[in-house]
């Protein structure tokens, strides 16, 4: 089980603090009536993706024995343009630098990510569709 509480601090913003302690912010666009002084709350989502698939393609490298110097992770979600807007497509890249890394063994670490392991993944491939792919930089 797992809880995350927020607080209404004003506006359209809201705090919320992590089971680690830190806090976050979200609030809404200026055009919308917000002061764009936190995150979108929507967005969070997508850093959501990002961060759970991160760690595990990262620890499964390391038990493959690949030297990874960096992983940096985009999702572009599209949304319907009638309200509530719900993300219809997801797109997932992963850009991996390192040391001679394996094609194959970076394409399996990442759907073992998002078929096994990201409860965050599994939970939005229920109601988007999402894509993913990747690119190769070795150093």
């Amino acid at each position: 089980m797992m809880t995350a509480k927020m607080k209404w601090i004003g506006g359209d913003k809201f705090e919320g603090t992590s089971a680690f302690g830190h806090k976050i912010v979200t609030d809404s666009a200026k055009k919308v009536g917000g002061e764009e002084a936190g995150y979108k709350a929507s967005e969070l989502l997508l850093f959501s993706i990002a961060g759970c698939t991160g760690v595990d393609v990262v620890r499964i490298l390391k038990k493959q024995k690949q030297i990874l110097n960096s992983l940096e992770i985009e999702v572009v979600a599209h949304q319907n343009d009638k309200y509530p807007k719900p993300f219809h497509t997801v797109e997932v890249k992963y850009i991996a630098r390192g040391e001679n890394l394996n094609e194959n063994k970076l394409a399996q670490a990442i759907e073992l990510s998002e078929s096994k392991y990201c409860i965050v993944s599994q939970t939005v491939a229920k109601e988007a569709k999402v894509t993913t792919s990747y690119e190769i930089i070795n150093e």
